[in-house]
């Protein structure tokens, strides 16, 4: 886990070098552990955080400024201005007017087109803007921009490789998922230049070898992939209706649509899962911030000393007595502004109620996408599958499962975005020759049932529904 730098009040960013040296460091050390040798790998799986870029000299290889975060908010006064602007009012009706005539799920997406702080687009247009030395470069076509899977791919072979994938590609929210190419429409609506873009590549794919000199062997790279879809992977969620929960530092539902890409609606949005070969599979992705951000930062003030405190800590009362914790949720409402808070505290409140109401903060909002998703896609959803740290966690789950009266499956193994991307180099390198095989691998910790009436949380989520409304545009 890379430290984030703050050097500003939100902005979020992380120092390449130290990304790199980490990325590094790991691969060595888990070789060193398993008792191999670099020479006895097969191929190397590379999961990534998602929308998180950088950009740099294509020639001498130097960036221009660190890694902007996804969740770095130096694009908010664009984002609202643009969301607010004429023009993007007449983009709605044109595309409004397009999909009425044509019927074309391509045009829906455009005629609600809004802006958030979480897409690569809108910082990217604040780095042209900004950073002299980028808009110079791309000039003179010398700009190279990347997500973290890039860069590590630039990296690793020396600068000879300079692609990503389909998965990490279209969670920038540049590039045009039904068309599979890279937005010419908003890039220059936005004054992107397109002579930035990494060619795309499938995600189960041989990418090159990473140069000798790093590990002391070239190791064949043969999968990139964005961490919530390495997750869906991993978790083999392989059909249409399957969902999966990642509970880490942000929280994301994803529901396999199969072939049929839902454009983007109400909070939720289209992604492309992974691409192997012919097969392309799409994701709609409800999202939501501050989940292991949250329970961080209650360790940090010392609410509690170890996370794994925090389930018995909530049980041990029987409900947070009318306190509500809103974390800075940015997706049924886009307001980069939203307070993060508590409210309703009194001279009674405990450590353990305000632990409790962090907790119930993410069973709600976990219900609230969940309604979303059961409204918005047309496809009957399957088994749900939850990981990521805060899957750990028995009072969430068990809260999650009784909201969305759902049962709920909980893997042996939490970290579903290395096991993915290990599966997509595996299939690549033909360790494994099909989907089937990896079907039985999957090994079951713990499955969460109904117990409680959704009724009995009734006033609890009223309350903090309440909450949420007053942390509003701050």
């Amino acid at each position: 886990q890379v430290e984030s730098l703050y050097p500003r009040p939100g902005w979020v960013e992380l120092d390449p070098e130290v990304l790199w040296s980490q990325f590094v460091g790991v691969i060595k050390e888990a070789v060193q552990a398993a008792g191999l040798h670099m020479r006895q790998i097969a191929g190397l799986g590379i999961s990534t955080q998602r929308a998180t870029f950088i950009t740099w000299h294509k020639r001498t290889g130097k960036p221009f400024h660190n890694f902007i975060s996804w969740q770095d908010l130096r694009s908010a006064e664009l984002v609202n201005s643009w969301n607010k602007s004429l023009l993007l009012k007449v983009i709605h009706v044109i595309f409004t007017v397009l999909h009425f005539l044509t019927g074309n799920d391509r045009y829906l997406a455009p005629s609600f087109l809004t802006f958030s702080t979480q897409q690569t687009s809108m910082k990217l247009s604040w780095v042209f803007k900004n950073i002299h030395e980028a808009e110079e470069a791309a000039k003179k076509n010398n700009c190279c921009f990347g997500t973290v899977d890039t860069w590590l791919l630039y990296r690793l072979t020396k600068g000879s490789v300079y692609a990503t994938d389909y998965s990490n590609a279209s969670a920038t929210g540049v590039f045009e998922p039904f068309t599979k190419c890279w937005n010419p429409t908003l890039c220059n609506l936005l004054s992107i230049p397109m002579s930035i873009y990494p060619s795309v590549k499938d995600t189960s794919f041989n990418f090159g070898s990473a140069d000798s000199e790093i590990f002391g062997a070239p190791i064949p790279i043969m999968a990139v992939v964005a961490d919530q879809q390495s997750a869906m992977f991993g978790e083999c969620c392989f059909h249409p209706g399957d969902v999966k929960l990642t509970m880490g530092t942000g929280g994301f539902w994803n529901v396999n649509t199969g072939g049929h890409l839902f454009a983007s609606q109400s909070g939720l949005y289209p992604l492309i899962g992974w691409k192997i070969g012919e097969e392309v599979v799409y994701l709609t992705e409800g999202c939501m911030s501050d989940i292991g951000t949250a329970i961080k930062w209650a360790q940090d003030i010392n609410l509690f000393t170890n996370v794994d405190e925090t389930a018995k800590m909530a049980r041990s009362i029987v409900d947070s007595q009318g306190v509500c914790f809103v974390p800075g949720f940015k997706v049924s409402v886009n307001d980069p502004d939203l307070c993060a808070s508590f409210m309703g505290l009194k001279p009674s409140t405990t450590r353990n109620h305000l632990v409790r109401a962090i907790l119930e903060s993410i069973a709600f909002r976990n219900k609230q996408l969940y309604d979303i998703i059961v409204k918005k896609v047309r496809i009957p959803l399957q088994t749900i599958r939850a990981d990521g740290g805060v899957s750990n966690n028995s009072f969430v789950m068990q809260m999650t499962s009784d909201l969305i009266n759902k049962k709920i499956e909980k893997p042996a193994n939490a970290d579903m975005s290395s096991l993915g991307a290990a599966f997509l180099a595996g299939l690549a390198s033909g360790f494994w020759t099909d989907k089937e095989q990896l079907k039985k691998l999957r090994r079951i910790e713990a499955v969460f049932e109904p117990q409680k009436d959704l009724e009995e949380y009734r006033p609890a989520m009223d309350t903090w529904l309440q909450a949420t409304k007053h942390s509003l545009h701050w």
